[in-house]
């Protein structure tokens, strides 16, 4: 009889490559002589929010070695961290005997993401994957969910290149609202006031005057090895946007991971606060939008596959195929890219934000912008319908996932769309409602992701929609208060 494996989950399911393990070496060696005094392992939850637990250094190769517990109640949640599914129940409510309970999954790390944290004293971070505690992949890992499609991009001998373009408010923090009766789930909106009132798109001087509070975020993220290219002053009041080079797409999800906790991490600290929140409900500010450049590239030589050979298009024909896939599931996805109630408040005609699924060359008011053209190494799409807070290992996903679609199927890119505002083209859905709807009956995704993620990421964001009409709004208030 064999004896069973002993030792770590990951050697007991050998978790870690060769490769893998060269690096967690070297990352141990990193932190004793770096003289790190703790490890921040973390995982990225449904919503693409980073949750983990700080580690004590002290056996750096241990602590990467085993990973730690965490408890599956945390994959249960909505955005106001309520538990949404009968944990307590046979199956957890999924109908799997490992969420019964709210048990434990592992945080198995991956050495390759390690960043020391300079805002954060003799810290060390690491990104992790996560696995129930039998060896088994838990499957909503969104992730893995992003490593599985580009998997299939990859069969094809094609990877994905994307270039994060990220719009945000960054705000002085007057009260962060920290009264006992200002708790609750969710707990009271810190109050803020604006560093700069704005409406001077990219002026020299505005960016001055926001320059002592960015360059604390430039800094902090060029320190921890983040590919910042630009730092730009948007529309809006407090309003800027941040620009990286382009990355390969498991590494460019991670950097957004990373950026948005290491922004709002470094601001707080610094009695600032950054918001992802697409249209935040204070006076005169303007919507923020994540836009995804992105190209496929040839996995021998490197070459960009979206460059046409001459000048009759501005894209490749396997480009083209690409944005007509997704054009074509553009309202299915849009749980994707915009999975918050408020990120469809940005969908608005004339406001360059896309408000239906359309394409053109160059024009900010379409949802894909192609870029570029013959004889320029740099050509690609982008896509304008996300929103700063959403999940990117869902967004790039159901990019790649819609891409391929276009084409395997070689779908073609309808006409452009010089008057993106008038063209007639499916409409981008008006709400989260609308959106969940299309993407709960969507066959597409199903066949995709399997049925299983769908009802559950359905059921978590039915969840929120549930909670946002049971409260009343100040619209109501002030529309029907003294009316009637």
């Amino acid at each position: 009889m064999a004896r069973k494996k002993t030792g770590t989950l990951i050697e007991r399911f050998g978790l870690w490559s060769d490769d893998d393990l060269k690096a967690a070496k070297e990352v141990a060696g990193r932190v004793r002589a770096e003289g790190l005094e703790v490890l921040r392992l973390a995982f990225a939850d449904q919503h693409g929010m980073l949750r983990g637990k700080t580690l004590i250094a002290d056996d750096p190769m241990r602590v990467l070695r085993t990973g730690c517990t965490m408890t599956t109640t945390l994959l249960a949640k909505d955005t106001a961290h309520r538990t949404v599914f009968p944990v307590f129940t046979k199956g957890g409510g999924f109908g799997m005997e490992e969420m019964t309970g709210g048990g434990d999954f592992v945080m198995v790390p991956d050495p390759s993401t390690f960043r020391i944290l300079p805002w954060a004293p003799k810290t060390g971070w690491v990104l992790c994957d996560i696995y129930y505690p039998n060896g088994r992949p838990v499957p909503f890992s969104t992730r893995a969910i992003l490593r599985d499609a580009l998997a299939r991009l990859s069969r094809r001998g094609h990877d994905l290149m994307a270039g994060l373009e990220v719009e945000f408010h960054l705000l002085k923090l007057e009260d962060p609202r920290l009264s006992p009766e200002d708790a609750g789930q969710p707990g009271a909106a810190p109050a803020v006031s604006l560093l700069a009132h704005g409406y001077q798109y990219l002026t020299e001087l505005r960016a001055d005057e926001l320059d002592p509070a960015v360059s604390l975020l430039r800094d902090g993220l060029l320190e921890a090895g983040l590919p910042l290219r630009s730092c730009e002053v948007e529309f809006g009041p407090s309003q800027i946007e941040f620009t990286f080079a382009p990355l390969p797409g498991l590494e460019a999800a991670d950097l957004m991971m990373l950026f948005r906790s290491a922004a709002k991490q470094i601001a707080r600290r610094n009695g600032l606060h950054a918001t992802f929140m697409c249209r935040p409900g204070i006076a005169n500010l303007f919507s923020s939008g994540w836009h995804l450049h992105q190209s496929l590239v040839a996995r021998d030589d490197g070459r960009n596959l979206f460059m046409p050979d001459d000048d009759a298009h501005v894209l490749s024909p396997l480009a083209r195929h690409y944005a007509a896939g997704l054009l074509d599931h553009a309202r299915e996805a849009a749980v994707f890219s915009a999975p918050t109630v408020n990120g469809y408040k940005r969908y608005q005609p004339y406001s360059l934000a896309p408000d239906r699924a359309v394409w053109a060359s160059d024009n900010r008011g379409v949802m894909v912008r192609a870029l570029g053209g013959a004889g320029d190494p740099a050509t690609r799409i982008e896509n304008r319908i996300g929103e700063s807070a959403a999940n990117p290992y869902l967004y790039m996903a159901s990019q790649v996932l819609c891409g391929l679609d276009g084409i395997e199927r070689e779908l073609a890119l309808p006409p452009s769309a010089d008057t993106p505002y008038e063209t007639d083209a499916k409409p981008l859905p008006k709400s989260l409602i609308e959106a969940l709807g299309e993407l709960r009956q969507s066959a597409f995704f199903r066949g995709q992701l399997g049925d299983p993620f769908i009802d559950y990421l359905v059921t978590i964001k039915q969840a929120e929609i549930d909670r946002f009409l049971n409260s009343v709004t100040d619209w109501e208030q002030r529309e029907y208060f003294a009316l009637f």
